[in-house]
């Protein structure tokens, strides 16, 4: 590899991204020293470079460090001396992936912008979760940065070999799906159930609740969902607040999902209502989302369901009756019936039930005509 040094005379270029995480870079260490010192804590080095020198030492142009960092999500501080030997290590594996042909430089910086991301958030959610009961300082004249560090101290090996052992696990589920794919086509463009669920009325709500309780509520919110959607097979795809969506490889699996959330949050008075919208075909997977028309559809029955209710399109309805889930109609379940007793027989079970609801126009998918999931009476 390397270094880009086209700057005339070898001058350092005047800005480059790092990151939000870091302490103020413009200001002097010492304006902050335990602030200083918990990053260290954190990072395990102190500031030694700045982008420039950071790219140079780790043999990485300085266009192509940039574009890591940015894709990261780190911020612009120009060439303030706030990085470290993990950030010049951090360059060079990257670097190195691309040079050895194990990855594109574009596949590169989706690994660097879907992890960046990732972590972003996570990151957000532990601090704002383990310092919830931290916002009065436990003795007198203690400083929040005071509280922190013993507990950064405590929780910081723990959390990063659990966050290394959760990644692995989910790396596993990952690959064993692409494993059973039939083909590269379909890795990427696969047959899926995809579902929305959304809580009824939470404008309303927002300008009701403080913002406290808005939070609890949300929060509640998607941990139910997570809880129940990985606990019956399926695989939350991301939370919008007031909003979850998730896939499963079958129909069966994401009408379970559905009917199982409906069940616990209409037991669940702290809850508003909910509503589900479900369809089954192909989807594009790309970075852990999900793309196409399969998505849209299931969003749009979302919003025209009823309270309470769940909403399938047809092609999911066809596919439950195709695996033996639910019966085509109620005339079918007749005939089963009747063929069974007289062959002394026990009748086919259903899990659930369809029922066919009104024709209307879905803005940008034409006319559909969903269907309405129940479970069936045991």
């Amino acid at each position: 590899m390397t270094v880009d040094n086209t700057t005339s005379g070898g001058a350092e270029p005047p800005s480059y991204p790092t990151p939000h995480h870091v302490v103020d870079h413009t200001a002097e260490p010492t304006d902050d020293p335990l602030a200083i010192r918990l990053e260290q804590l954190i990072l395990g080095a102190e500031r030694r470079y700045t982008p420039f020198q950071a790219a140079r030492t780790a043999g990485v142009s300085m266009e192509l460090a940039s574009r890591f960092w940015r894709a990261m999500g780190f911020a612009d501080i120009g060439q303030a001396k706030a990085l470290t030997e993990a950030d010049v290590l951090a360059l060079r594996r990257l670097a190195g992936l691309v040079e050895a042909g194990l990855l594109s430089e574009p596949m590169a910086v989706q690994v660097a912008r879907s992890t960046g991301q990732t972590t972003a958030r996570l990151a957000e959610w532990q601090i704002d979760s383990f310092l919830e009961g931290l916002t009065e300082p436990p003795e007198p004249g203690m400083t929040r940065t005071e509280v922190t560090y013993p507990l950064v101290e405590l929780l910081l090996p723990e959390l990063e070999e659990f966050l290394v052992y959760v990644w692995r696990r989910q790396l596993a589920a990952a690959t064993g799906r692409v494993v059973q794919a039939a083909d590269d086509e379909e890795m990427v463009d696969r047959r899926l159930a995809v579902g929305f669920a959304d809580l009824v009325g939470f404008t309303r709500l927002t300008r009701r609740l403080e913002e406290e309780e808005l939070g609890e509520l949300v929060e509640a919110f998607e941990t139910t969902c997570a809880d129940l959607v990985a606990a019956h097979g399926g695989r939350l795809i991301k939370t919008l607040g007031d909003e979850v969506l998730y896939a499963a490889d079958d129909a069966g699996t994401a009408a379970e999902i559905a009917l199982r959330l409906i069940e616990t949050l209409t037991h669940d008075e702290t809850m508003p209502a909910l509503r589900v919208g479900i369809a089954f075909g192909t989807v594009t997977t790309r970075m852990g989302d999900v793309f196409g028309t399969t998505v849209n559809l299931a969003s749009r029955l979302t919003s025209i369901a009823p309270k309470d209710a769940v909403l399938v399109d047809g092609a999911f309805a066809e596919e439950l009756s195709r695996t033996g889930d639910a019966p085509v109609s109620e005339a079918q379940v007749a005939e089963e019936a009747a063929a069974a007793e007289k062959e002394g027989e026990a009748p086919p079970s259903y899990r659930f039930a369809l029922q066919p609801m009104w024709q209307r126009p879905v803005r940008g998918l034409g006319v559909v005509e969903p269907w309405l999931l129940t479970r069936r009476p045991t």
